[in-house]
């Protein structure tokens, strides 16, 4: 039997140890173990941060191998590749994503490029015949998002989107408890990152690019400006060309069990406030303080964030508050439980401690994919790009009233925001250098 056609029809399932886990050889010796018929070949692109961890949390499946790494930065790509050698993994090494695609060895890709890159990549893969494990968000813009679950449907290729708190036990509990509808009638939905550790970012001056460093190929369809090392790496997070700031980076996370606890499709209307507050002066672009009200039908969802502060509502850092009339659910990372209501010193309902975290969700989720990738089951996912797709179009949302600095309305049938000429000029991101938006 063909190896790809092995994958699809086999129902073998082996649960693996992590590597930081299990000795290097232990964990070989698992992986040699699997019949080469029934291995799956993973490349990736774009592996210096949420890249790296996605592979590494996918190579902890004895099945899974990586044949093939792609980086822009050679310091990456050669520190990364002496690890996979140091496990006896070789592997072939790439600057550009589509050489890696070429690679026919390779079935499964995962994407943890810069935000801008994630619609381009994702849609050559799923073209090349790879399945697709690309990091959040799922696309830098609404028309972006919607090129993705096109480009998906087209070529009918498995996509997980890395929203892995949907593998968490205790989030899909919480949910539970949620649609039970003891909380009541929920009229407000709130959604938040307090994120204390985020300091300024001193300014620096435009440099020459790093030794090593494919600089065209890092912009690809971004606007061509001269290198700045304060756009490079982790920090193109809060520049408009590349991403949206803490609303797109932890918003999808917190804001995807905001719509999944009320079911909820798009907004009927959205405002958003805020600015740089925090650090005025800094080299960020996005804003370090943030509300955004949803209007939906029957409740109203807020998101709110802050750089610099860790003490948020119901002193968390971070989370999810479904207030009820008879009480609030409050869920995080780390777990959930619910407040009651209090008329007159009595409890409307019984209060439930917290529920904590008992499992690894990013580990969840890679072999949730792997299991899809071989049974080709899409609606076992537990984030496919459609779910990855509308959360991320719900935080452009909220970027888009805030760049217009208006409240703005959206029409679901046109996908519009009701002839708004600047808010419909942000639908789609602007592609630069010979670039083209996918037409699918």
């Amino acid at each position: 039997m063909k190896r790809r056609a092995f994958l699809q029809s086999s129902s073998l399932y082996l649960a693996g140890a992590g590597l930081a886990a299990a000795l290097p050889m232990e964990l070989l010796a698992r992986k040699k173990a699997i019949s080469p018929n029934a291995k799956i070949n993973v490349g990736a692109i774009g592996i210096n941060g949420m890249g790296w961890a996605d592979l590494t949390a996918l190579l902890k499946i004895p099945e899974v191998q990586c044949v093939a790494l792609c980086d822009v930065d050679k310091s990456v790509l050669d520190k990364r590749a002496a690890e996979l050698a140091q496990k006896g993994m070789k592997v072939a090494t790439y600057s550009d994503y589509r050489k890696l695609l070429d690679n026919k060895d390779v079935d499964v890709v995962v994407i943890g490029t810069p935000d801008h890159w994630h619609c381009l990549v994702m849609h050559d893969a799923c073209a090349a015949g790879k399945d697709v494990y690309c990091e959040k968000p799922a696309g830098n813009s609404i028309v972006e998002c919607s090129t993705m679950v096109g480009a998906q449907q087209k070529y009918n290729r498995v996509v997980q989107v890395g929203q892995w708190q949907r593998s968490n036990k205790h989030y899909r509990d919480a949910m539970d408890f949620v649609h039970s509808g003891k909380l009541g009638q929920v009229r407000l939905v709130k959604a938040w990152a307090y994120q204390g550790w985020m300091k300024s970012i001193p300014m620096q001056p435009d440099g020459p690019v790093p030794a090593g460093v494919d600089y065209d190929m890092w912009l690809g369809p971004a606007v061509k400006r001269q290198f700045n090392p304060n756009r490079f790496h982790f920090n193109f997070r809060w520049y408009w060309d590349y991403a949206g700031g803490l609303m797109t980076d932890w918003g999808v996370h917190m804001i995807d069990y905001a719509l999944l606890g009320m079911k909820a499709n798009t907004p009927k209307s959205i405002v958003a406030s805020g600015g740089k507050f925090a650090y005025p002066d800094d080299a960020e672009e996005t804003p370090d303080t943030l509300q955004t009200v949803y209007e939906f039908n029957g409740f109203n969802m807020l998101w709110e964030h802050a750089t610099g502060i860790n003490d948020g509502p119901y002193s968390r850092d971070h989370g999810v508050a479904f207030i009820g009339n008879n009480g609030t659910l409050v869920v995080d990372r780390g777990g959930w439980e619910v407040i009651p209501e209090k008329i007159n010193g009595k409890e409307k309902m019984d209060a439930v401690t917290r529920q904590k975290r008992e499992d690894d969700g990013l580990t969840l989720h890679a072999q949730n994919f792997i299991d899809v990738v071989k049974s080709r089951k899409m609606e076992d996912l537990h984030c496919p790009i459609q779910d990855g797709a509308h959360v991320a179009t719900v935080c452009q949302m909220g970027n888009i009233s805030f760049r217009t600095g208006k409240k703005i309305y959206w029409d679901d049938v046109k996908r519009d925001f009701n002839d708004d000429k600047a808010a419909n000029k942000l639908l789609s991101a602007e592609y630069h250098n010979g670039y083209k938006l996918p037409k699918v």
